[in-house]
């Protein structure tokens, strides 16, 4: 697996280009860049600049991170994931980097499974609508948090694979999932093809019960108590080699240096690649 870094482990305590020369003087092979950084960043800074520093140097986009909240759209709210879309693919055509995080709708209405399947295959095949002609790949991950209408793995392969796309994908992330069920099911993994994985976002969790538990509540790997090696062994007995992403939204760690958070998060993953 490649080692790499979502944006967010740093976002309160970093820039974007703080992020890239931490995380190529730290031997991360890929960084997800956040949207929200990236639309920060080109207030003073440009496309090209950026596609230099990729151009020139060994740390390259994993892609973007992320359009959220894609379920049951209003048409306000769609013309606002039309714009993200629109940025995505600009930014996309000038630097490249290969996948687009999509995360499912956060509320507190109630939808029935099929409401939220037929809803979902709907909703990523507008999306690829925006994306294909460059062909940048659709990651769907689904959030363990009570109310998210995409907790499991299961029901996000269920979707992926009706939409039945190469370019739409899944994101494994041991939190949410952890967050779901407590990782009950590690063998699920086999049902699921490497190429249908297009990132691996590793992070370790608090010892609490899983109804206290928050996303405040990621560390640092092997820090926790998610099973972790299990979960990276049975991803490598599928094949599964892509990138391996460290993605924490702790606000300890946004106190601190972030040249420390970087390096303790590449010495930490590697010990799971």
């Amino acid at each position: 697996m490649k080692l790499a870094i979502n944006e967010a482990t740093c976002m309160k305590n970093s820039t974007l280009m703080e992020d890239l020369y931490l995380a190529e003087a730290n031997d991360y092979d890929f960084i997800e860049l956040r949207i929200d950084m990236l639309r920060e960043y080109l207030k003073t800074g440009s496309l090209g600049e950026l596609a230099e520093f990729f151009k020139t140097h060994h740390l390259k986009p994993a892609g973007f991170n992320s359009i959220e909240d894609i379920n049951f759209s209003t048409p306000e709210k769609w013309q606002a994931i039309e714009e993200d879309l629109r940025f995505v693919c600009e930014v996309k055509a000038a630097i490249g980097g290969e996948v687009l995080v999509v995360v499912p709708t956060i509320s507190d209405v109630e939808y029935s499974e099929e409401e939220v399947f037929k809803d979902s295959v709907t909703v990523l095949n507008k999306i690829l609508a925006y994306t294909d002609k460059l062909k940048l790949k659709i990651a769907f991950e689904p959030i363990g948090s009570q109310n998210c209408c995409v907790r499991s793995l299961e029901e996000a392969h269920r979707i992926t694979k009706a939409v039945n796309h190469s370019n739409v994908g899944l994101i494994v992330d041991a939190f949410n999932l952890y967050l779901f069920d407590g990782w009950q099911d590690i063998d699920y993994l086999e049902k699921i093809t490497p190429e249908e994985i297009f990132c691996y976002h590793i992070d370790d969790s608090d010892n609490l019960p899983l109804e206290l538990l928050d996303h405040a509540h990621r560390l640092f790997p092997g820090n926790g108590v998610i099973p972790l090696k299990a979960i990276s062994d049975k991803l490598k007995s599928i094949g599964y080699d892509g990138a391996c992403s460290l993605e924490l939204f702790n606000p300890s760690y946004w106190q601190m240096n972030a040249r420390d958070v970087f390096r303790l998060g590449a010495e930490k993953t590697k010990e799971f690649l």
